[in-house]
């Protein structure tokens, strides 16, 4: 499933990105080489940093 249409950006590419230490949206798209362009994938994305975020911090307890 794409996240980004405009990119061409897809969810596996995201949570890889995540998986790698990016924390914004901004440090994924710098990961994938591109930018932001309509910007209506940006709020799915922090969605998905945060539920990565939260999985982390319940696996650490």
């Amino acid at each position: 499933m794409y996240v980004c249409n405009c990119n061409g950006i897809r969810e596996r590419e995201v949570r890889a990105a995540i998986d790698a230490g990016a924390s914004r949206p901004a440090e994924i798209f710098r990961q994938k080489g591109c930018q932001a362009q309509c910007a209506k994938c940006v709020c799915e994305m922090r969605q998905m940093i945060e539920d990565s975020r939260q999985a982390l911090a319940y696996a650490a307890e």
